[in-house]
């Protein structure tokens, strides 16, 4: 069985910080090769942000948020977290950790490679 849920969304003002979270249930952790973060803005498609590899830790970063959040994982509570910093506005809108279990992947921030998707949690950054 795959879940995904992720939490620690909100309202933050620019150059604040937030820390997302996303539980993943035992049998995706023990089996996924990846798991990514996505978000999406209105009137925008879904995109990658970040994501981690099971194997060796190896972790990809969309451009353009390359320099200011941080994936991670703790590997005993079974949770993926990214570390927003510096946001700015058009960092706004919901984001969604998603998994897989394909053997081989030709773009880790795709999101047609993935196949399991958590509910999304909002981030708005306003002052």
């Amino acid at each position: 069985h795959v879940k995904l849920v992720e939490s620690g969304g909100g309202l933050v003002q620019p150059g604040g910080s937030l820390r997302l979270s996303c539980g993943v249930s035992d049998f995706a952790f023990k089996h996924y090769q990846t798991v990514g973060w996505f978000r999406q803005t209105p009137g925008k498609e879904r995109e990658g942000v970040a994501c981690i590899l099971r194997d060796d830790g190896r972790t990809y970063y969309a451009d353009s948020v390359k320099a200011r959040f941080a994936i991670s994982r703790d590997n005993d509570e079974k949770v993926v977290y990214l570390q927003l910093n510096d946001l700015k506005a058009e960092d706004t809108g919901v984001y969604y950790c998603a998994t897989g279990f394909r053997p081989s992947y030709r773009d880790y921030l795709n999101v047609n490679e993935y196949d399991y998707w958590g509910q999304g949690t909002q981030v708005t950054v306003s002052s």
